[in-house]
């Protein structure tokens, strides 16, 4: 009711909602102009995904999505597989990526070679990132007796059972100095730690977009990654990019394995495609001429309502 309200105030031409996992897609399907809706999180996908029970916020964020898709008046989708899952309960849909945060476009320090592979991977500690398993990974790098680091960015929520053991499992790896886990980042926190590392591990069973590995590799760190959701779009094209099916954890080994032994080299020219790709100039005209293309099909009374 209070974005009903601004936006009877600011009297705009279209309502733009941004993202189905909260609020802001109904709110834009009941502000009463013409709107469209980005998908960020496919929330109906995740809920089948992760078997979601009856009544849950996840579930009841699916059930809201698909209310709201078959209202708006078109769905800007963040990759070919966001694309097919809202095409069928979508008016029409657009294939827009999302752009990523000019800092992570920064011109790069003079990188300063060191004797230690240092890894990262970033995301919330859940079972949806499954940080608890790729310690497996760290356990059998370091029995092969590789050198190297593996840093956890995000934030750890203490009172689930999986964080719990994320937690619990990551003690004796920290003592040894193989792994770390180093809480929430700030952007430019992140953009430090990538230009520090040589590699970034995302192993998620379900990604709509990916906007870590887009990040990463805006950095021209070197991909490893599960072959789901929008990564593969992200990929596509990228020097030394990796991508495994979503439990090949042997493959995923052996390969990090390889890479440590042969230098760790970083993946030069994934920034260029980066840039091409999701430069927030480039993302922000997409949008404009959708904003036009809708303007000029919608019914005049709905314009300016």
């Amino acid at each position: 009711r209070a974005t009903r309200k601004k936006l009877k105030e600011i009297q705009p031409d279209i309502v733009h909602g941004q993202g189905t996992e909260r609020d802001c897609a109904i709110s834009a399907v009941f502000s009463g102009f013409p709107n469209v809706v980005t998908i960020h999180g496919n929330m109906a996908a995740l809920a089948r995904q992760f078997r979601e029970r009856a009544g849950s916020f996840v579930w009841l964020a699916g059930k809201l999505e698909t209310f709201t898709l078959k209202r708006t008046d078109g769905v800007l989708c963040n990759s070919a597989f966001t694309e097919g899952e809202v095409r069928p309960r979508a008016r029409r849909t657009w294939h827009v990526p999302n752009a990523l945060r000019e800092i992570f476009f920064a011109p790069r320090p003079a990188l300063v070679r060191t004797g230690r592979c240092t890894l990262v991977n970033v995301g919330v500690i859940s079972a949806g990132k499954r940080q608890l398993e790729l310690l497996e990974v760290v356990r059998e790098l370091r029995q092969r007796g590789l050198d190297f680091e593996f840093q956890f960015a995000g934030h750890a929520h203490a009172d689930s059972g999986y964080v719990s053991a994320f937690l619990e499992k990551i003690k004796p790896l920290e003592r040894e100095g193989v792994a770390r886990s180093i809480g929430l980042r700030t952007g430019s926190e992140l953009v430090q730690l990538f230009d520090q590392s040589a590699g970034m591990v995302h192993f998620s069973p379900a990604e709509s977009f990916g906007l870590a590995v887009a990040e990463g590799l805006a950095r021209d760190l070197k991909l490893f990654a599960a072959r789901v959701g929008g990564v593969p779009d992200i990929a596509a094209g990228v020097p030394g990019a990796e991508l495994f099916d979503v439990d090949d954890w042997r493959g995923l080994t052996s390969a990090l394995a390889d890479w440590i032994r042969s230098g760790f080299p970083r993946a030069r020219g994934a920034a260029e495609v980066m840039r091409a790709r999701y430069y927030p100039g480039i993302i922000a005209q997409r949008h404009v001429e959708i904003y036009k293309e809708v303007l000029g099909s919608v019914s005049p009374k709905r314009v300016g309502c």
